[in-house]
């Protein structure tokens, strides 16, 4: 960290390059570079670049912001060997995390200066890349969620027959449901059109088009449809937090209950507020010890104006929303995230 080097000079110089470093990891993921050097141990950096018709020299200086943080190491003094670094697997499992900041949300952070003036925070203040966050997302569920997701999918006392996602993204979740349960069917909900387009091409190729469906809606807004009675699984990843402010909140799991009668699981996980007006919240991190992830998740969404709710305020919207909250499983990534398995009272 900067404030550990007693250098003023190379603490500053820490910060720059540690922002330019972050486009690099996102960028190397994206490029296969990242899944390359994990999968051979070493990467031949011109040949890698010729394979897949990259300007070598941009290549050299990605690769350079990556060994300057420790993700990756030179072996030798040329770009043949390309080692992973120190940080390389911490960095792996954290990639779409990079992703979602300076990619998904990177128009958002570059106009700081314009987002934050309460003149201008009315109407459609800020932009952010839905595909590209659908994208991260994707990895973010795989990586971070799914192992405490599908210990609580496990667990259920029913077999699925047809599942609903609310703000689907790349569609996913909703595919390995389906291969869990081969006789069941799904519909992905995301206000995001572009993103469910890409979802359903892709759920499409690999086979799912007769048992998955994608519809563009809102799910703070959702009323009943009669392709909603006989659903029995509900989920909803990475977005709860848009139905606040609490009397929002309310007013939408109200809803979501009368939507889904039949709903016999709710499993919704998000990361939570710990940073930010934590006062008396019993989850709340320090400044020294901010996980990756937490500054950029509560910083950008305190600019596009939605509220992120603590741990204690969906404790205390459940019973009010119609819900009763059976487990709830504490993650320590992205951020303090949590997965709630609810059902109606």
């Amino acid at each position: 960290m900067p404030s550990h080097i007693e250098n003023p000079k190379q603490a500053v110089a820490a910060i720059f390059n540690s922002a330019v470093a972050a486009s690099a990891l996102s960028a190397a993921w994206e490029l296969g570079f990242l899944d390359e050097l994990r999968n051979r141990k070493t990467v031949d950096l011109e040949e890698f670049s010729s394979q897949h018709d990259l300007d070598k020299d941009s290549m050299k200086g990605l690769v350079t912001a990556l060994e300057i943080v420790d993700v990756v190491a030179k072996s030798g003094e040329d770009w043949s060997a390309i080692i992973p670094g120190r940080l390389f697997e911490e960095a792996y499992t954290n990639k779409s995390l990079f992703h979602w900041l300076t990619n998904g949300s990177a128009e958002l952070f570059s106009k700081i200066p314009y987002v934050v003036k309460n003149k201008n925070r009315t109407g459609t203040f800020y932009q952010r890349d839905s595909v590209a966050i659908a994208y991260a997302c994707h990895d973010i569920n795989s990586l971070h969620f799914d192992p405490a997701f599908w210990t609580a999918m496990d667990s259920l006392d029913f077999s699925v027959n047809l599942v609903v996602d609310l703000g689907s993204g790349s569609g996913e979740r909703l595919m390995q449901i389906l291969d869990k349960y081969p006789g069941a069917t799904g519909i992905g909900i995301d206000v995001a059109g572009p993103a469910l387009k890409v979802a359903a091409a892709d759920a499409a190729s690999r086979g799912y088009k007769d048992r998955l469906s994608f519809v563009e809606g809102d799910a703070r807004e959702l009323s009943f449809r009669e392709e909603f009675a006989e659903v029995d699984l509900l989920t909803c990843f990475l977005m709860g937090h848009d139905f606040w402010p609490r009397e929002n909140c309310v007013a939408s799991l109200k809803r979501l209950r009368e939507a889904f009668p039949k709903a016999r699981r709710f499993l919704m996980g998000d990361a939570t507020r710990v940073l930010l007006n934590t006062a008396g919240s019993s989850y709340a991190v320090k400044v020294p010890d901010v996980p990756t992830f937490t500054l950029g998740f509560e910083f950008g969404h305190a600019m596009m104006g939605v509220y992120l709710p603590t741990m204690e305020d969906w404790e205390g919207v459940f019973a009010e929303g119609g819900w009763r909250c059976r487990k709830s499983h504490l993650l320590d990534s992205p951020s303090r995230s949590v997965i709630f398995e609810l059902e109606h009272t």
